[in-house]
């Protein structure tokens, strides 16, 4: 091994080096340890057909700061990774393929070889996406990763489902659902993205059998084939004389009751509305209260049905359009209005969503939302921030029976099984070998799969072991906490609570940590459509993981957006970068020429008090100011702000460590007085080796490559002597006598940037060694008396002087006013007259010239008499300004000149 970091931060160099040395350590595993006290994160487990994108960086990165942090310290931290079978995304993928490589459909090859393909196609890509998470250096305990299909989720599901339906709590119905024509199988309602539209709303008339025509407004034309009823307010008194009859749909034979009902809203439209019950599910409530039929007219494939005469066969949306012009000619088209339209699309493929009556598998909600309601409001389950907690209960309270059952083969299937002979359905944990009502044998499984949601909603307790009481399970469970995009809390974070309640009878999380999407620098969501995405792993590549990682978390504020913008990746490579470099000082400083460690003094645990003499105010206030951050970044590490918290050690490391403690001690550790470079050098590996532990959460890689390259004196923690990975987070506590010194040398801080600013505003060069006169209160003047060393050091001074009255500073000179006193340096000492006369000199030839052309400019009528108003009163304002700024630089010239 080098004796020192290579001279340039190249993290391609060590990051997958340092991975490997994790994994093989086993660093990342978690027992169930009655000696260590629990800390359990659940990943959201990625789907198997997806690679990490810039929202998976973001969300592991965070889980993955919060386990490290807990894991150093002391907690028996789990982070338990997983991938999704993702249901609708891997059949669509895996029949996709088949279909390019053999022409074939999925039913051409049949359902058993399908799934042969689709466990080929797993075992060849499901692991891409976990390889991936380690480039950006995810601390899970692999050894312990799990997939929605395996054996024991497979058997927590089937248990679930059985025993939800024992409960009368699972029922198959038939019932309005939300139906894909493109993916060919039933959704959910999240499953469902709404989205308001411009579209359109058209006027009917629907001519009267035995009473009044009736007008109503649809935006969906198309399903008036399957009209059973129009409905109007029972208290609207434009129809009370129509309730009851009948009126026909245009240009067809079919007559149509009028009932009353309070669906309609008097204030919307016309007031009467059209009843379809097979394709709308409010109109299907409206046909349960009256008993109506409930015909379809556009079937699965989303192609109209014979009841839509000759339209039958036509796809819905063209069917729209031939009906309606068919309609307008025909007379009965009485307007047509413009309106925002919400529209709901299915979330994988965009399809329009066709709302049809279908026989489905049902999940009773009612009494199953309970519980999680409870737990949100008695504080056992808290949203980070709390506003979530206002969309989780919403869902909740809101919520209708969920729809489990798919139309695909990849997934879990469902165990109930249908008997052939006499018709008995059977749900049962195992494949029943006979019927249990004829003893038929030969039962058919039902062919339909369950909701993807359905079984990650198992989770938290299935990757633990349930249904078997295993020891992990009553170890970790309650996980703590859950890392999710607020996009998937309808999704997944609702289902966990009421699964974990209905099954555990304990929240799955105490807490829920959600954040916001991660946009492009202009604000929109990334996607394959705008070709606005961006690859981490090119980043990574490009600026290695640590960069990528502190970018996300310094923006990340809880639940809100971020914008991904390369200069703050820059910068975040940048703030590396002098991480690095620091680091390199430090460790030259620590050894010899020959690569053996220079003495480090043993200060034990009593050397660290502000009481040695050993440590001066530099070293004090370093130490105070490392204190103070390990308290500040461990209290936003508990509220889980770790956006705070990131910029708490930035400001640590580049701000107090680098750009002050390091420039402070470099006289020290270049003079002669061996004993005060001893006590440097600790306090330089102290703080520094601090600085890396609670940067360690946040950029892991670079800081455990520097750890490596440190010391470990005596008086250093027993934990600290390995990887930094299992070092012991730092302790919270603050010397209160560090305060006074701290103090002073804030005092003289203050005084070096006053000064440091005069000289820049005057150009001053580097090398000029100015002298400065000093008014302070007595206090102020013993402080920098106290810190002169420093002060002439770093602001570049030969000489410091202290007035008692300002009559005595200088006459001719800048000054700047700090806390307690008023800072002078003389002109004569500030400036070099002659480069300023030739500066001065320069500026009034060049203000000289602007005022010649802007006057002729002006001089010419033509000008004047063409051009807008306003332009040319802005020329003449012009011309003022550089008047008067060249008097003001001639009498400057003057007084330069005078000095020469």
């Amino acid at each position: 091994m080098e004796i020192n970091l290579q001279k340039n931060y190249q993290p391609k160099d060590f990051e997958d080096r340092i991975y490997r040395a994790w994994e093989e350590s086993g660093s990342f595993h978690a027992e169930a340890d009655e000696d260590k006290k629990p800390f359990a994160i659940v990943m959201p487990p990625p789907n198997i057909t997806g690679q990490l994108h810039m929202g998976h960086a973001l969300d592991q990165t965070l889980q993955d700061a919060l386990t490290r942090w807990k894991r150093m310290q002391g907690y028996s931290a789990l982070w338990l990774p997983g991938t999704d079978h993702a249901s609708i995304a891997t059949e669509l993928k895996v029949a996709e393929g088949i279909m390019a490589s053999e022409g074939k459909t999925k039913e051409e090859i049949g359902r058993e070889e399908f799934l042969k393909r689709a466990w080929e196609w797993k075992k060849e890509y499901g692991g891409r996406i976990s390889r991936q998470m380690r480039k950006l250096g995810d601390s899970c305990d692999w050894a312990r990763e799990r997939f929605t299909m395996d054996d024991g989720c497979n058997r927590a599901v089937t248990e679930h489902f059985v025993n939800l339906y024992e409960k009368g709590w699972i029922y198959k119905g038939n019932r309005m659902i939300n139906w894909c024509p493109s993916c060919g199988t039933s959704l959910s309602d999240i499953e469902v993205e709404h989205e308001d539209k411009n579209g359109l709303y058209w006027y009917f008339r629907y001519p009267g059998v035995d009473g009044e025509d009736v007008v109503v407004a649809t935006s969906r034309p198309e399903t008036m084939f399957a009209d059973v009823a129009v409905a109007v307010h029972p208290k609207d008194g434009r129809y009370s004389g129509v309730v009851g009859k009948r009126v026909r749909i245009p240009l067809t034979d079919k007559e149509i009751p009028v009932v009353a009902d309070l669906y309609p809203d008097p204030e919307k439209g016309t007031g009467a509305v059209k009843i379809t019950p097979a394709h709308d599910a409010n109109d299907f409530e409206v046909g349960e209260r009256h008993g109506l039929e409930k015909p379809f007219c556009i079937d699965e494939t989303g192609r109209m049905t014979a009841l839509a005469g000759k339209y039958e066969g036509m796809d819905r949306m063209e069917c729209r359009k031939a009906w309606v012009k068919e309609l307008d000619a025909a007379g009965y088209l009485v307007k047509t209005e413009e309106k925002v339209i919400p529209v709901g699309t299915c979330y994988r493929c965009d399809t329009i969503i066709e709302p049809i009556l279908s026989e489905q598998w049902f999940v009773k909600m009612d009494e199953m939302a309970k519980p999680a309601i409870r737990i949100a409001k008695e504080k056992a389950l808290r949203h980070v921030p709390d506003r979530f907690e206002k969309t989780y209960l919403r869902w909740l309270e809101e919520i209708r029976d969920w729809c489990v059952s798919r139309q695909l083969w990849w997934g879990h299937r469902i165990p109930a099984y249908y008997c052939p002979a006499c018709g008995q359905m059977t749900v049962s944990r195992d494949a029943p070998g006979f019927c249990p009502r004829c003893g038929h044998t030969g039962l058919r499984q039902d062919e339909d799969v369950l909701d993807t949601w359905f079984s990650s909603a198992l989770w938290p307790f299935s990757t633990l072991g349930w249904p078997e009481k295993t020891k992990e399970l009553a170890y970790f469970y309650p996980t703590d906490v859950l890392v999710t995009g607020y996009d998937i809390i309808f999704f997944w974070v609702v289902r966990m609570a009421f699964s974990g309640m209905e099954v555990m009878g304990d929240t799955p999380f105490r807490h829920v940590l959600v954040h916001g999407l991660v946009r492009d620098a202009e604000g929109r969501k990334m996607s394959k459509s705008l070709g606005n995405g961006i690859d981490p792993l090119e980043i990574i590549d490009g600026y290695g993981a640590d960069a990528l990682r502190f970018m996300l978390l310094i923006g990340a504020s809880a639940g809100n957006d971020m914008r991904f913008q390369t200069d703050k990746l820059e910068g975040a490579r940048n703030f590396a970068n002098k991480l690095w470099n620091a680091s390199r000082f430090v460790i030259m400083n620590l050894r010899d020429e020959n690569g053996g460690f220079l003495e480090i003094a043993d200060m034990g645990e009593e050397g660290w008090s502000a009481g040695n003499p050993a440590l001066r105010d530099e070293d004090n206030w370093i130490l105070s100011r490392m204190e103070d951050a390990i308290g500040e970044v461990t209290r936003h590490l508990d509220r889980f702000d770790l956006s705070l918290a990131a910029q708490r050690v930035f400001e640590l490391t580049w701000g107090e460590f680098c750009d002050w403690y390091i420039e402070l001690v470099k006289g020290r550790l270049y003079g002669e007085d061996e004993g005060s470079k001893a006590v440097a050098r600790a306090v330089l590996l102290k703080t520094l080796g601090n600085i890396l532990k609670l940067l360690h959460p946040f950029m892991p890689f670079i800081t455990e490559e520097i750890w490596g390259y440190l010391p470990k004196p005596a008086w250093a923690r027993q934990r600290d002597e390995g990887m930094l990975i299992s070092a012991s987070w730092p302790e919270v506590g603050a010397d209160p006598g560090r305060e006074t010194a701290a103090k002073r040398l804030e005092r003289a801080m203050e005084a070096i940037r006053s000064i440091r600013n005069i000289r820049a505003e005057a150009e001053a060069a580097p090398s000029r060694r100015l002298a400065a006169a000093v008014l302070a209160d007595a206090e102020t003047a013993e402080a920098l008396r106290a810190e002169e060393a420093h002060i002439k050091s770093l602001a570049g001074l030969s000489a410091v002087s202290y007035v008692e009255k300002r009559e005595d500073a200088p006459a001719e000179a800048a000054s700047a006013v700090i806390s307690g006193a008023e800072i002078f340096i003389p002109l004569d000492e500030l400036l070099d007259y002659k480069a300023e006369h030739e500066r001065l000199g320069k500026e009034k030839a060049r203000l000289e010239a602007e005022i010649a052309r802007v006057g002729s400019k002006l001089e010419n009528q033509s000008f004047v008499a063409k051009a807008p108003e306003a332009v040319v009163r802005a020329e003449r304002d012009r011309l003022a300004d550089y008047k008067e700024k060249l008097g003001k630089l001639a009498a400057r010239l003057e007084q330069v000149k005078n000095k020469l």
